[in-house]
């Protein structure tokens, strides 16, 4: 692998956190800003800022009905932004009226999105697989004047409800080509109307509304101001430059299929528009159409889920086993693991990094695993940033050792995505890595995460208690999740707080680790470990289809509903094994003694999983609550 300094025109000094300890322990740490805080101006300033400086730069790209990428100019971008700014001003929005967004992740979305704001209003998302309650709560708690659905049939399915929705006037649909009818009704008004509206805006102003995914209770609508954004991504471009600001022989590019309705897609989405990182958009999650798109735009950098990158191993694992390579691949893995964990080791000044036979090891399976892994995401792919659960140390390391920088972050909506992040140069694999520029990361004696910076939200949405209910009033958002510091400052995150169990023997169990182990292995695609104020710990487990299936062609049997695979007693010695595996990451009593494995899998639709793949544990230990109670059965 090349040298870093080699990449960047200059790289910048590498800023120690600063380290409070309490009897000893690391209970908090923080990291200056790198960039001065903004005090002027908005997000809806971005197009026109880069039309300005670089016209005829492409900062996206889409897709034409031939299905070739089309690169789109600053100078373009600007000139559509202000086209539907001007449309939504002639349909008579106001500043600071909210206009929700259901769709997907589209070149439409994020239009909308800077013109929206640059007509003075408040962005709601809302996610396209909502149920329908969800989204009448959130037009309703919102106040939402105006909905842009991007089908027919999600703006139909509202129409039930349109009565109990008071505030919603407008209604308009991305595939019936609504934001061009903006862009013309908007001919007759002035550009200096969006100027005039752009320029009243500033860092305190309210940008968005974003919802929490409800995975403990009802969505609560978070209220980020545009200097939230600010300080956020201008702190992460500057951290990240081997990611924004390298200059490479490749132009640093990213295709974005995370929802633009979380908040770590949009920050990102808006952190390329800001630093002209070309961004793409793919809608489909499909494996299919998702390989496809990768293959056809080959970014440079990926943005992922855990479960993304666990895929596309374990699909390269059992690729190579049909090809008569499972021990090859595996030995393969071996190696990238070591030479990721010696590379951590040379930038931490502990070790001299990797050895000459590790580099020729290394250098023997690039062509035959790691450019294969490489080509799946689009054969460019040189870094990856990763959040939404721990991507767990063993993946980390395969994945810099198979010559992929992975950034693994944390952080919730209230914080606008990221509040800490792996810094460039001096990566701890398995952890989180070290405060966002500008941020405090606290450990409360309880094991509950805090946190503090400028990108903290303003609070929750409440219209009936004046707007805004501040939730860190003395200056610390109490996060919910239970974390660690180590003696460097990195942070570890053990599990959330309402989630840790306590069996009947009073241990205390965080079921996280133990989840994520799982999860990773190529048979298992969910599982959920139980045992609150019961005699000892259980998990349900859920089969992924495609790992079951090429199990069974690689024993010689027919594939098989995985349904029909609840008791098989040698998918059962597997999972039992791999099982064993991960109770030897906690003690006895925090130890899986139990499993039962489900006939169906854990999903969206059925409310189990939030669109970023995270348990609702309460729904399902409610529609599994047989099950539960049998493996408590002797």
């Amino acid at each position: 692998m090349s040298s870093q300094s080699s990449l960047y025109d200059s790289t910048p000094s590498l800023v120690e956190p600063e380290i409070r300890r309490l009897d000893g322990v690391v209970r908090e740490v923080s990291v200056p800003p790198f960039v001065g805080q903004v005090t002027h101006g908005s997000l809806a300033d971005i197009p026109f800022d880069n039309a300005t400086v670089a016209p005829n730069e492409a900062v996206l790209s889409r897709k034409n009905a031939d299905g070739d990428w089309e690169d789109v100019t600053a100078a373009e971008f600007a000139g559509q932004v202000l086209a539907v700014a001007k449309g939504l001003i002639a349909e008579g929005l106001v500043p600071g009226d909210r206009i929700a967004i259901m769709a997907r992740t589209t070149y439409e979305w994020t239009l909308l999105d800077f013109a929206a704001w640059a007509a003075g209003l408040v962005t709601v998302p809302v996610y396209p697989t909502s149920s329908l309650f969800q989204v009448r709560w959130i037009l309703q708690d919102s106040g939402a004047v105006a909905l842009a659905a991007e089908t027919v049939a999600q703006a139909s399915a509202l129409g039930p409800e349109r009565d109990r929705i008071p505030d919603l006037r407008h209604m308009w649909v991305f595939e019936k080509g609504h934001l061009d009818r903006l862009a013309e009704l908007g001919q007759g008004i002035p550009d200096q109307e969006v100027a005039v509206r752009r320029g009243v805006l500033g860092p305190d102003t309210l940008c968005t509304l974003i919802y929490t995914s409800g995975t403990t209770g009802r969505p609560k609508g978070c209220v980020l101001t545009h200097g939230n954004f600010f300080a956020e991504i201008d702190n992460a471009i500057d951290l990240l430059f081997p990611i924004f600001k390298a200059k490479t022989s490749d132009a640093a590019s990213l295709l974005l299929f995370l929802p633009l309705s979380h908040v770590f897609g949009r920050m990102v989405a808006v952190a390329c528009l800001r630093a002209r990182v070309r961004l793409g958009h793919a809608p489909s999650l499909s494996t299919d159409d998702l390989l496809a798109d990768l293959a056809s735009f080959r970014p440079t950098v990926l943005l992922g889920i855990p479960y993304v990158l666990e895929k596309v191993f374990n699909t390269g694992r059992a690729t190579a086993e049909k090809m008569g390579r499972g021990s090859s691949f595996d030995r393969a893995a071996r190696i990238a693991r070591n030479y990721g964990e010696a590379l951590e080791a040379k930038q931490h000044g502990t070790g001299p990094g990797p050895s000459r036979s590790l580099r020729a090891a290394r250098a023997l399976y690039d062509p035959l695993v790691y450019r294969r892994i490489r080509n799946a995401l689009g054969g460019k792919v040189r870094y990856a940033i990763c959040g939404g659960s721990p991507l767990g140390r063993r993946l980390a390391a395969f994945y810099a050792g198979a010559g992929i920088e992975i950034y693994e972050g944390y952080g919730l909506t209230e914080s606008t995505a990221a509040a800490t992040v792996t810094p460039p140069l001096k990566p701890r694999l398995g952890t989180v890595g070290w405060p966002l520029p500008g941020t405090r990361v606290r450990i409360a004696g309880d094991g509950e995460i805090l946190l503090s910076g400028e990108q903290i939200f303003r609070g929750y949405w409440d219209p009936n208690a004046g707007g805004v209910v501040d939730a860190a009033p003395d200056g610390w958002f109490a996060t919910g999740d239970i974390g660690e510091l180590d003696d460097e400052g990195y942070l570890t995150i053990t599990g959330r707080k309402k989630e840790i169990l306590i069996t009947a023997g009073g241990k205390s169990v965080a079921p996280a680790p133990l989840e994520d182990w799982l999860r990773s292995h190529p048979l298992i695609a969910q599982c959920i470990v139980l045992g609150d104020r019961r005699p000892y710990v259980t998990a349900l487990i859920t089969l992924d289809e495609d790992g079951i299936t090429h199990w069974r062609q690689m024993i010689g049997k027919h594939p098989v509903p995985s349904e029909l695979l609840t008791d098989d007693p040698e998918l059962n010695g597997i999972l039992q094994r791999a099982i064993d595996e991960a109770n030897k990451l906690v003690s006895r009593p925090e130890s899986i003694r139990r499993f039962a494995v489900l006939p169906g899998g854990f999903t969206e639709m059925a409310g189990h999983l939030t669109p970023t793949m995270k348990l609702k544990r309460a729904a399902i230990e409610r529609d599994f609550n047989k099950e539960i109670e049998e493996l408590y059965v002797r």
